[in-house]
């Protein structure tokens, strides 16, 4: 029995990213990061149901979880309770490294910046996958979600990795089984509704992070 549990909490469920997007923002649009968190959990769990495909990307997402956790969970952990609060405490206390040299600490903002990229990524692939065709081909849905995003960030190794590594994507019923919500209607009409709270919470981090420079944190 604990062992169908622990499955069944590996398994994706679409519905449970939506219902985590749906907290993730306060009613001043500031970006709950428990919330902002959970949703990545269930992110991850959906990258890992697909297989080691985007395991360049979970891995990483995993470790930065744990990181945000652990500042969320430390003595200072009530500066961290939003994006914007752990903004301002950062800066506030020199813990942004802003410059190009030697090795970074991991702040929060930095972080943060390193799923926010991540999440565009995800962001745009699951909007192709949204309003794409049965016979549409996921490998390029997300050649062109990557290239239009993630991509920008990573070096031609990682890059030359990620190509190789959509060309063996499943077809796009596998994904819609995957989201563990029924039929492929009710997978896009679920997509519906969670694509525009990703985007938005993505469109809040951007701002905010434009407003103080930090989307080239090194």
């Amino acid at each position: 029995m604990a062992g169908s549990e622990a499955a069944d909490e590996q398994k994706f469920c679409l519905q449970e990213v939506l219902d985590t997007y749906r907290l993730c923002l306060s009613p001043e649009k500031e970006v709950y990061l428990e919330h902002y968190v959970a949703g990545w959990r269930g992110l991850v769990k959906f990258l890992n149901s697909l297989g080691s495909v985007f395991g360049f990307i979970s891995k990483d997402a995993v470790t930065k979880i744990q990181i945000l956790v652990a500042l969320l969970n430390g003595e200072n952990g009530s500066q961290y309770s939003t994006l914007q609060s752990m903004v301002k405490y950062e800066l506030d206390n020199g813990l942004v490294d802003l410059t190009k040299r030697g090795p970074h600490p991991d702040s929060g903002c930095r972080t943060l910046l390193r799923l926010h990229r991540a999440l565009r990524w995800l962001e745009l692939f699951l909007e192709r996958l949204r309003v794409s065709t049965e016979d549409s081909k996921t490998s390029a849905l997300c050649a062109e979600a990557y290239n239009e995003s993630l991509a920008q960030h990573h070096p031609w190794v990682v890059r030359k990795a990620a190509g190789m590594a959509f060309l063996v994507l499943p077809g796009r019923p596998t994904f819609f089984e995957v989201m563990n919500v029924g039929p492929p209607e009710q997978v896009v009409s679920m997509l519906g509704e969670a694509v525009p709270l990703i985007s938005e919470v993505y469109k809040i981090t951007e701002e905010l992070y434009a407003e103080h420079n930090l989307l080239d944190l090194p």
